[in-house]
């Protein structure tokens, strides 16, 4: 073999060789794989030319361009605190969170440069116009309100960016150093208050119960003495029919009901502060009762018959005490019974 022949071998080996890296190329610049969730925007010859989907997709090497990959996916961004003038002339700094998602790859590639940029600065300006209508207050206590407006306004607003905004948060809200302690004091004076509020309704609320419970133990208590008394008074009720139908069965005769009544007088001045002892206009009847018991058969005279010689003119008291006066002047004058 000559040096000719040795010559166009080689050049045919190295020709074939570039040939096969030419192909690689061609087949690595045409075959594309695309992740899921995922999108990629390609150009033709500098203009828009389609939207690769997840899976494999093939391009025309040297012509189309494939863009870098725009993420599906639902995303999560912390804006830093911003400084916001509340109505009340107070300034606040307000953390936001915005969940957002691309739905559109060649709006959100061609609409807009940097959408997530101004995803930020539209939610910083639509935050001061929000919060800027409302007092420390109201800013405090309607993050719902807040976070509902901003939502509305920033997914209006990116909608033609291919971006949907699903949520937007309030992170945090901090005020002044100054209002801080003043919201401190407030709200310690607000718990004390209400404290004192709970302990008075308490001791009022104690104070009724006691009340009623001493209502009803005195209503209980009297109604048990009525019931005692009833059950007292009917006791002595039945005694006393007992007592009467005794009497009735037994059929005393008059002298042992006036020795009776006799035995009953000294139990009427018992006490100490029995100082006067009024007899009963009845105590001449019952010791004529007895006075004729002891003399009966002796004859027809009366114990109070003064009529004879030597009769005194005042009628003695069995027990005592003066004599009521002469029995001859007219009846005897006696006191009403005590």
């Amino acid at each position: 073999m000559n040096s000719g022949e040795l010559f166009g071998q080689i050049v045919l080996v190295i020709f074939l060789i570039i040939i096969a890296i030419f192909v690689i190329t061609i087949l690595f610049r045409s075959i594309r794989i695309i992740p899921q969730a995922n999108a990629g925007v390609v150009e033709r010859l500098g203009k828009y030319r389609k939207t690769l989907m997840p899976g494999l997709n093939i391009l025309v090497p040297f012509i189309d361009r494939l863009r870098p990959l725009i993420d599906m996916r639902e995303q999560v961004v912390s804006f830093p605190p911003q400084p916001v003038i509340t109505e009340d002339n107070l300034v606040v700094s307000i953390d936001t969170v915005v969940f957002f998602q691309v739905t559109d790859a060649r709006a959100a590639t061609y609409e807009i440069a940097n959408y997530l940029g101004a995803v930020e600065q539209l939610t910083t300006t639509t935050l001061r116009n929000v919060v800027g209508s409302l007092n420390l207050e109201e800013a405090l206590t309607s993050r719902d309100t807040i976070n509902g407006k901003l939502r509305v306004v920033l997914d209006e607003s990116t909608g033609k960016w291919g971006v949907r905004v699903g949520r937007v948060e309030l992170k945090a809200i901090d005020p002044p150093v100054s209002i801080q302690d003043s919201m401190e004091k407030q709200m310690r004076a607000e718990r004390d208050r209400r404290a004192q509020i709970l302990t008075a309704e308490g001791t009022k609320q104690a104070a009724i119960l006691q009340a009623e419970g001493s209502r009803q133990a005195s209503i209980l208590e009297a109604e048990g003495e009525a019931q005692a008394a009833v059950l007292r008074a009917n006791g002595e009720a039945q005694a006393i029919e007992t007592v009467f139908g005794a009497i009735h069965a037994g059929d005393p005769d008059s002298k042992l009901l006036a020795y009776q009544y006799l035995q009953m007088l000294p139990k009427i001045a018992e006490g100490p502060s029995n100082k006067l002892w009024i007899i009963p206009t009845e105590l001449t009847e019952a010791l004529k009762g007895i006075t004729s018991g002891f003399t009966a058969g002796r004859g027809p005279t009366s114990p109070t018959d003064n009529s004879g010689p030597g009769a005194s003119p005042f009628t003695a008291s069995p027990f005592g005490t003066p004599a009521t006066g002469p029995t001859d002047s007219g009846p005897t004058s006696t006191p009403p019974t005590a």
